[in-house]
């Protein structure tokens, strides 16, 4: 019997890690199974959000300035750079090959405002293509925890 209980227990903790997806109903299991990238719709959604944020940005009052002495090569390559950084931080198969955050921002003098600003026009661009609050709250999770290498710098 000593020697059966380790198995026994071992057996229930197995049973116990894949239980809630056997009980849980199929569209549920696949659901918990896609990536954020592929539950926010994939590269053309990125795409498209990168966009309009990007735009929204280039036209604030405020934030404006950080685009000034760009052509159009250059925002291009910030665009796409947007975009992989995106795909990469939500589980999607690109590969991003720009700077780290820090070095990218640095000399910017990116302040609190300009980050709270920044937010607000994220937000209003994942609301403007009806993002889901679960998944927006996925993503300004994973954008809050840049904000140390990006404010201040």
């Amino acid at each position: 019997m000593k020697r059966l209980t380790p198995f026994l227990y071992f057996t229930l903790a197995a049973f116990a890690a894949v239980a809630p997806f056997y009980a849980a109903p199929p569209q549920a299991f696949a659901q918990q199974q896609k990536s954020l990238y592929q539950r926010l719709g994939g590269y053309d959604a990125l795409a498209a959000v990168t966009d309009d944020f990007l735009g929204r940005l280039a036209t604030d009052a405020q934030l404006k300035r950080f685009f000034v002495g760009h052509n159009k090569e250059g925002v291009t390559r910030i665009r796409q750079h947007v975009i992989d950084f995106l795909c990469v931080a939500t589980g999607g198969p690109c590969a991003y090959t720009g700077q780290d955050m820090k070095t990218a921002h640095t000399g910017l003098g990116i302040t609190e405002d300009d980050w709270n600003i920044a937010v607000k026009d994220l937000v209003a661009t994942l609301d403007k293509f009806k993002v889901p609050d679960k998944e927006k709250n996925e993503v300004l999770g994973a954008i809050s925890g840049l904000k140390g290498d990006i404010v201040g710098r």
